[in-house]
Order: structure tokens, then C-alpha cells, then sequence
């Protein structure tokens, strides 16, 4: 490894270090590499989304003791960066070491993110190969605006495509059992009815 190389290194985990000092519970922020990345409020239809596949999932991970599940501000530590998906879920191994003060978490086993024009490019670039490179064991891109969901899985060289529908039912390869119906992450009353199936 060259001076230069450490110098760099080194620099970036006093900015990580600073990071950590300075963030607020207040703030959507993350550390990507080695600059502090800062969000922009969500618009109502991101907002939306993110509520209906969470209140599913956790209904069905908390009702069946699978895990915790955990919306937008759970910072989640990767070896060389932070992130704050929109959605994460943690099995009952990972789930075991949170506490009521934990502030830095694991590698999520499931990570969904829920697109925007600021985020898409992240959510498709570095987060996509972070995910996969260190254990995400699925990773779901929901848009919005299409109305669509993709669900990715580890392939020999990284994620593959397992699905991509705006209707029909995704079934996780890492909750155990869980099934929804693609409209229910859409349709309010596609959610409700799908929560009341749950229950």
C-alpha cells in the first residue's frame, strides 16, 4: 500500500470518525464514500410506500418472532461506509445484538430502498454492489413512479434479477414465508387488505 493510499485512508476515518460525532437523530445523513451525503425531505408518494411494505413486514416478522424490522433512520455500518435504507430487516442472529441504545447497526440480511431522482443513482451503484459484495442477503428496489418492484439475490458475480412486476406477489427468499401482493406496496386498500390476511 502506498503513503499516499494510507494518508487518503486515513483522512477518511477521521471524516467517518466525525461523522459519527456530529450526526443527529434529526437527520437522514450517510457516509458514502468518505463524504457526508445529507437527504432532502421525501415526497408523500416515497413516504407512502415505505409505510405499506413496512407495516406488512413487520406485522408478519413481529407476530411469527423472525427479527426486528426497521424503517429510514437505522444507520446501518458497511466496512467502509454508512447507510440509512428506507427499509431494513434483521434475523433473529443479528437481532440479538440490539439494544434498546444501539445507534450503529449491522449489515441488514434484507434491504429495501424506495427510489427518488436524488437517490436512484446511489441506490443502483455504490449501495447495489456494497449490498451484495458484504451479506445483504436481498435487496429490493421499489419505484414509486412506475409502480414497480424489483427483488435482487447473490448470483456467482453479484446480484440477479429474481423479479421485476408491478402486480402478481413477491415472495422474500429471507423472511421465511412472507408473501405480499405487488399492489399492496401501491393501493392503500391492497395493503389493508393484505394486513388483514396477515392478522
Amino acid at each position: 500500500m502506498t503513503e499516499q493510499l494510507q494518508r487518503e485512508l486515513a483522512a477518511e476515518r477521521e471524516r467517518r470518525q466525525k461523522f459519527y460525532e456530529e450526526m443527529t437523530p434529526e437527520e437522514k445523513v450517510e457516509f458514502i464514500d468518505g463524504e457526508v451525503v445529507m437527504h432532502s425531505p421525501a415526497r408523500n408518494r416515497h413516504l407512502l410506500v415505505t409505510n405499506h411494505v413496512a407495516r406488512l413486514l413487520d406485522v408478519y416478522v413481529a407476530t411469527r418472532k423472525l427479527g426486528q424490522v426497521r424503517i429510514e433512520k437505522c444507520l446501518c455500518v458497511f466496512p467502509r461506509n454508512d447507510y440509512e435504507p428506507d427499509l431494513v430487516f434483521f434475523g433473529l442472529e443479528k437481532s440479538a445484538g440490539l439494544n434498546a441504545e444501539t445507534m450503529k447497526f449491522p449489515v441488514p440480511d434484507l434491504v429495501v430502498e424506495v427510489l427518488s431522482e436524488s437517490t436512484e443513482e446511489r441506490d443502483r451503484g455504490v449501495k447495489f454492489q456494497d449490498y451484495a459484495l458484504h451479506g445483504v442477503g436481498e435487496y429490493w428496489i421499489i419505484d414509486p413512479d412506475a409502480a414497480t418492484v424489483e427483488q435482487y439475490l447473490p448470483g456467482e458475480d453479484g446480484y440477479e434479477l429474481a423479479m421485476k412486476a408491478g402486480s402478481g406477489q413477491l415472495a422474500s427468499e429471507v423472511v421465511e414465508g412472507f408473501t405480499m401482493p405487488v399492489e399492496a406496496i401501491f393501493e392503500a386498500e391492497a395493503n389493508l387488505k393484505a394486513l388483514r390476511e396477515l392478522l
